[in-house]
């Protein structure tokens, strides 16, 4: 008889991010009630002493100051152990230089997930990729543990950390101002006004010309950004 293959369900935009407890190189961690009112980016890298995954915290590590005055929190995970862990961030304070990068110090919690509890909560393995290994997967999460946005990447490449800033900064003003970001938007771009729902809208829309706003259609109409 075919052994049946576990199911593992990755949680969807919008859903309640799992909850977890777990050891990691910060101490013991409780989510999200250690992380109520902050937004989290939970992050999963294949292995320890790898050489993506040594850029990409670096470049986490090096930016986790930026990030922490926009009320965000860092969070790593593989399935490796607490020791491997220790042992890996040390090697990359005291010996690794890398894009004018060095003696980074990795202050964010890294979980120690041997057993893939929390891998396997948030889908993070892939079978066809990696029994083993967990892939490149990122978790942007709200304060209120609500999962915002999902990336994944494979575990050849690397993770552009500046657009996962970049998205961080679009879903905050998402939240406070109730505005969209257009293809390509930078911080400091215009930024679209969300469009009229009722015909009334559209005629009051069309029929009001407003400074600071550019309107192509009816609805499609932009704005400055005004917190830059």
């Amino acid at each position: 008889m075919e052994a049946v293959s576990e199911q593992i369900h990755m949680p969807l935009i919008g859903e309640d991010a799992p909850s977890f407890t777990a050891v990691t190189t910060q101490g013991t961690i409780n989510f999200p009630d250690d992380y109520k009112g902050k937004w989290v980016i939970l992050f999963s890298h294949p292995a320890d002493f790898t050489p993506v995954c040594t850029t990409e915290f670096m470049t986490f590590a090096s930016m986790q100051e930026d990030f922490r005055k926009m009320n965000t929190e860092l969070i790593g995970l593989s399935i490796d152990s607490i020791f491997s862990h220790i042992a890996w961030l040390k090697r990359i304070e005291e010996k690794i230089q890398y894009n004018g990068m060095k003696n980074v110090e990795v202050k964010f919690p890294v979980i120690a997930d041997l057993k893939m509890d929390v891998a396997k909560k948030y889908g993070m393995v892939q079978p066809k990729a990696s029994t083993t290994q967990a892939v490149r997967a990122v978790f942007i999460i709200d304060p209120e543990a609500k999962i915002r946005a999902i990336l994944y990447y494979p575990l050849s490449t690397g993770r552009n950390m500046q657009e996962i800033k970049r998205l961080v900064i679009a879903l905050q003003k998402n939240e406070t101002e109730k505005v969209a970001t257009p293809a390509n938007w930078q911080p400091g771009d215009d930024v679209i006004i969300p469009p009229p729902n009722t015909m009334e809208g559209v005629k009051e829309r069309l029929g009001k010309e407003e400074e600071g706003k550019c309107c192509l259609d009816w609805f499609i109409c932009l704005k400055k950004d005004t917190q830059k």
